[in-house]
């Protein structure tokens, strides 16, 4: 495991080869873990290593859950699962105080929610009684409970997985909490040679097994530092809000990008650029990051809607017209 500077809050500049290699030695084990999809780890990473929030949406038996868990023993980091049911209350993630007839007090019990990476699977089965409670979680970094703060362990990240296909017995997600993720992924099917690659990686043994830590929580935070320092031209910056801006004059959105996707479209630009041994951010990539920063936030217009516009294609529309800085 690579050595970093033991102040995650003043890493220096130089430094940043080092921590981009804990970045490579991360993507690496991601790649034996699920075969081919190399753009699909590269924007996971972004998300990963800027601290924001993921939403992976896909059909079953993809690898959303094999991926999360990946992640954390790359990072050595807790990990927590939540199989979200219907039936499930804020207390089941949150957790509670529980009597103890022994000392005659109260005692917090954490929920799953206290851990480095949270992977909620099938988010969209919970009530959106039950999915509020992580809310300000994903957003502050702390849990309130019974009307006491918790602050959660940091780095924290939220994993949540969704089937885009079952709608029997789900709560789709309201934008406000789909606006507290970073962005919106989705893995697809491997192609004929990758899936039968998958085939024989697994006659022995599960992938995972094979994973090693190449890193911690420490290094985590230390790059999320670094990325906040990646150089950003004010033409370039313009060219972030030319974009959010664009999609909430566009008649055919009921509801445009918020702030805070300018926001996390900047810093995501940022994460990329990082991941692409560049200390500045290019317009392309900001171009790269906007369908899946942007994508989940926007609400087309019911008559676009059920005329078979796409989000994506509204998206490509956008970046298509807005001007390139020079």
């Amino acid at each position: 495991m690579s050595e970093v500077a033991s102040d995650p809050l003043t890493a220096p500049a130089h430094d940043r080869q080092t921590l981009r290699a804990i970045a490579a030695d991360i993507a690496t084990n991601l790649s034996h873990v699920i075969l081919g999809k190399e753009d699909v780890i590269e924007l996971l990473l972004v998300g990963l290593l800027c601290g924001g929030n993921i939403l992976l949406e896909d059909v079953p038996g993809i690898g959303k859950t094999t991926l999360a868990k990946a992640l954390a023993m790359s990072l050595n980091a807790s990990f927590k699962r939540i199989q979200f049911t219907p039936d499930m209350l804020p207390t089941d993630i949150l957790g509670g105080s529980i009597y103890n007839p022994t000392t005659g007090d109260f005692i917090f019990r954490e929920g799953p929610i206290f851990a480095n990476l949270l992977l909620a699977d099938e988010i969209n089965r919970a009530s959106p009684r039950t999915q509020s409670a992580l809310l300000e979680s994903m957003t502050e970094g702390q849990a309130t409970v019974e009307g006491f703060r918790h602050k959660l362990p940091q780095p924290f990240l939220v994993i949540a997985t969704q089937n885009p296909i079952e709608f029997h017995g789900t709560y789709p997600l309201p934008e406000a909490q789909l606006d507290r993720f970073m962005m919106r992924l989705e893995i697809g099917y491997p192609s004929e040679a990758q899936e039968l690659n998958m085939l024989f990686a697994q006659k022995q043994k599960h992938p995972l097994e094979a994973v090693k830590a190449v890193a911690d929580c420490h290094a985590w935070m230390q790059i999320q530092h670094s990325i906040r320092h990646i150089t950003v031209e004010k033409s370039v910056g313009k060219y972030v809000i030319a974009i959010v801006h664009a999609t909430r004059m566009d008649s055919r959105l009921q509801l445009g990008a918020s702030p805070r996707a300018a926001n996390m479209l900047f810093l995501a630009a940022q994460g990329l650029a990082f991941l692409r041994h560049r200390d500045f951010v290019l317009p392309d990539d900001v171009r790269d990051m906007a369908p899946v920063v942007l994508g989940h936030r926007i609400v087309i217009d019911i008559k676009a809607h059920y005329s078979g516009l796409e989000k994506a294609q509204v998206i490509k529309e956008i970046l298509d017209n807005v001007p390139v800085p020079v």
